[in-house]
């Protein structure tokens, strides 16, 4: 397959061009390696995949719908869209709610309207498990309502799945969300709590834990994620309109997180417990029985793997 993969640089999407590579698949990357996240950190992952003789990145903002024309206007068509460019964040939505306008809904409908004009037989884009908003329901089943969103980041992403359903309906694009939980592991965001429990921890600061610390969270290694992203782009049993969690199905309590974290560091954590932050929810807990019994998707990474996984990683970028 040749498929055009958005956010390529960044932490889900290099991992998943790395995976689709290893498969066989050509990649075309496509990021603008904005300043949100390290833009070092981004080189370095898109480092990973240049010497890759089936792998092309561009760069490039999806906003820019004369720059995304460019590459879909390539000599050879896609076979699949896999869209994980996105202003991710849910706190930075309370500081720049208009980066998400552009990234999160401009630049998905620009993504959607030059699907239809090349009339792609799939795109695969991310949603997010924060379309839940306080919903107190667990797990959190895709058949739940998700109309009360507690952050922008989140609207935007309902409203993504919102406008894709529109093209699957109007325009007969094939459209599959997937709501992920919580990723982590090697490579991942510097803004998200593993970096920054691990960062403050060996530098003998405290780390600031939320709701005094008394959250829940169905945190995911990136190497199911991929799976499951993987099994969407291949599968040729999906319908027409598809809609998927992708966690790992076992809620951690942020505590044990930090401990498991905290030995695998070999490090004593000290910890500044501060009230819930606004737009944050206090657990999360994927219901994965969709997704399993369609494609099946079955993590396989607990975090007592994960995340030494992710310690090891962390320490050995920094060393280089």
């Amino acid at each position: 397959m040749r498929a055009l993969v958005t956010g390529a640089a960044g932490f889900i999407g290099a991992a998943l061009s790395e995976r689709l590579l290893s498969r066989g698949h050509s990649v075309v990357g496509f990021d603008d390696f904005n300043a949100y996240s390290d833009p070092a950190l981004k080189e370095a992952r898109a480092a990973r995949l240049a010497p890759h003789p089936a792998f092309r990145m561009v760069r490039g903002d999806l906003a820019d719908d004369a720059a995304l024309g460019a590459v879909f206007d390539g000599p050879k068509p896609f076979d699949a869209v896999v869209n994980l460019a996105a202003q991710a964040g849910v706190r930075y939505s309370l500081e720049n709610p208009a980066a998400y306008v552009r990234s999160n809904l401009v630049g998905f409908a620009n993504v959607l309207e030059r699907c239809r004009r090349h009339g792609l037989p799939r795109l695969v884009y991310a949603s997010s498990s924060s379309v839940y908003g306080g919903n107190r329901k667990m797990p959190f089943s895709e058949d739940d309502r998700v109309d009360a969103p507690v952050s922008l980041y989140a609207a935007t992403k309902k409203s993504d799945e919102l406008m894709a359903h529109v093209y699957s309906h109007l325009f007969g694009l094939q459209t599959v969300g997937l709501r992920f939980f919580t990723v982590y592991g090697p490579w991942g965001r510097p803004d998200m709590a593993p970096w920054l429990f691990t960062d403050a921890m060996l530098a003998g600061r405290p780390i600031k834990v939320f709701n005094h610390g008394r959250m829940k969270r169905d945190f995911t290694y990136v190497d199911d994620i991929v799976s499951g992203v993987v099994a969407c782009v291949e599968s040729d049993a999906l319908g027409p309109e598809e809609l998927f969690n992708i966690g790992n199905n076992t809620p951690v309590e942020l505590m044990h997180f930090i401990e498991v974290l905290a030995g695998a560091l070999g490090v004593e954590p000290r910890m500044e417990l501060l009230p819930m932050q606004p737009g944050d929810v206090p657990a999360t807990y994927a219901d994965i029985s969709r997704i399993h019994d369609r494609l099946g998707y079955e993590p396989t990474t607990p975090i007592e793997v994960g995340v030494p996984a992710f310690a090891r990683w962390f320490k050995e970028y920094h060393k280089r």
